[in-house]
């Protein structure tokens, strides 16, 4: 008998190059649906699965795999006599390789689909034959992963070994489990109305019950502290969760903290410019956009050169020989960037204990899980803070802000946001001057802010996370030259707040939302 693979596939992302690469190490390639069209449309020789079976796909598509000759050929033990025998009898050919992904359930629950379009994205036939292959991985190979697609195929050169297979197997049995789960919990929210299925709690955010199912990445060395204990699990490989090291050190539980600040702060950004931030402590220490790279960098790193020092940096374009240079000029923890190119890597692995991270600028962030935080004894839920880069400034005073002040006044709001409360934050041009974090009051963050400041005020503008309570924080920042403030509104005061700023001349707007970040 010849080599088959059987791929069903929801993500068709990577898929034609694996069929192919199959293909040329000699497997018979089984495929159905839209799996088996994409293969068909780049030429690549695929065998139906109605071909295998003699049965047509069924049910509107329900029935396509549940078949003996599918599953006996998936489970079947090639140690076992009895089993070969029975699939000789009934004449069932092996499959040593299965492929599969399931239908976009998860998706659907994020889209908000109607019930009855979620329940027909509830996949039956890919987790069975994923399972089987997992169950038999000593004879089959699970596969469910596209990150995996490459390894499986240097694997048919050099051998796959008992890790390997052991391996795909507890991710295969890992996502058919998180599926289940995510399935349960959309069971646990709807009910029957006279017949019809509807949402127990119709217009809810959160479900009644939150599972949770994360895959440990390592153990850490430590905690914030020596003296704690600590490890990292990821449940998606997005963002930090999914970035690939380098170089360096191996990575801290603040690294991954303030990498994560970083990257998400860095993805907010105009993309159409070079941009670079630094983090000290999960706070922006610096950020700024230039025509280089190496300008953004550098102008970033100006904002505040002593809390740069130790400091982690995000960068938005590939790194290059000038860029490496600066960075290695001075102490910084870890570098992010989409990629470094070979002069930038020479001179930046020199530095023993710098650790060099990639995350694909390409990759999107999904919005579709929520902002966890554990308290003693429960867990608070919320949606991601996704606004800031769009929402509209509304003018509340006699100055408008120029052209130039509300660029400054966009790239001040957009950071405000990941900045501890209270925040107050101070641009001019293309680059932050000055941050005020976590005061408990927010005209101390506004002296704060101007204290940090290491280039002239004059004419620079300022974004407040929340309103100001009292005019005592205008006055700050307009006695000490900013020119324009950005701020919600929503103050029992803000008649005075905003006649504090037309006594100094100064634009204000108004966004309507707040941004605390506790």
């Amino acid at each position: 008998m010849g080599k088959r693979a059987l791929l069903s596939v929801a993500n068709k992302n990577g898929i034609a190059e694996f069929a192919r690469g199959l293909f040329d190490n000699g497997f018979e390639v089984i495929s159905s649906g839209g799996t088996a069209q994409v293969l068909e449309k780049e030429q690549i020789p695929v065998t139906r699965v109605v071909e295998v079976t003699g049965f047509p796909e069924m049910l509107g598509g329900r029935v396509k795999t549940l078949h003996p000759k599918i599953h006996g050929g998936i489970l079947a033990r090639r140690e076992i006599d009895s089993d070969l025998e029975d699939v000789k009898k009934h004449d069932i050919e092996l499959v040593d390789v299965v492929v599969v992904n399931f239908y976009p359930f998860e998706k659907k629950l994020a889209d908000k689909s109607s019930i009855e379009e979620i329940i027909e994205n509830i996949d039956i036939g890919g987790p069975s034959m994923l399972r089987a292959a997992a169950k038999n991985f000593k004879d089959v190979v699970p596969l469910t992963d596209p990150s995996d697609y490459a390894l499986v195929l240097r694997g048919f050169e050099e051998g796959i070994d008992m890790d390997t297979r052991l391996y795909l197997a507890a991710k295969a049995f890992e996502a058919s489990a998180r599926y289940e789960r995510a399935i349960e919990g959309f069971f646990l929210q709807v009910s029957s109305d006279n017949g019809s299925l509807v949402y127990k709690n119709e217009g809810a955010t959160f479900p009644d019950r939150l599972l949770l199912q994360l895959n440990k990445v390592q153990e850490l060395r430590y905690g914030e502290n020596p003296h704690q204990n600590a490890a990292f699990y990821r449940d998606s490989a997005l963002g930090v969760a999914g970035a690939k090291k380098l170089h360096g050190k191996e990575l801290s539980y603040n690294n991954l903290l303030d990498l994560d600040a970083a990257w998400r702060l860095l993805r907010e950004l105009p993309k159409d410019r070079a941009a670079a931030v630094v983090v000290k402590h999960t706070n922006p220490a610096g950020a700024a956009l230039g025509a280089s790279l190496q300008e953004a960098y550098v102008r970033a790193r100006a904002t505040d050169p002593t809390s740069a020092f130790g400091g982690i940096v995000a960068l938005n374009h590939r790194v290059d020989l000038s860029t490496a240079e600066e960075l290695a000029s001075t102490f910084i923890e870890a570098v992010v960037a989409p990629s470094f190119d070979d002069d930038s890597l020479l001179c930046l692995t020199k530095k023993k204990n710098i650790r060099l991270m990639t995350i694909s600028n390409d990759q999107e962030i999904s919005w579709s899980g929520n902002n966890l935080s554990r308290i003693l004894g429960g867990l608070l839920v919320q949606e991601w803070d996704r606004d800031g880069e769009t929402e509209p400034f509304e003018v509340v005073t006699e100055r408008s802000p120029t052209d130039a002040e509300s660029v400054a006044l966009r790239l001040a709001w957009i950071v405000s946001k990941h900045v501890k409360s209270n925040a107050i934050v101070l641009a001019k041009d293309d680059a932050l001057i000055g941050v005020g974090a976590g005061q408990m009051s927010r005209v101390d963050s506004c002296r704060i802010a101007v204290e940090k400041a290491q280039s002239l005020i004059k004419g620079s503008v300022a974004a407040s996370d929340a309103f100001f309570p009292f005019r005592d924080g205008v006055d700050t920042l307009a006695n000490a030259g900013v020119a324009a403030i950005v701020q919600p509104g929503g103050s029992v005061r803000d008649g005075e707040v905003v006649e504090a700023a037309n006594e100094h001349n100064v634009a204000m707007v108004f966004t309507g939302k707040r941004h605390f970040k506790h």
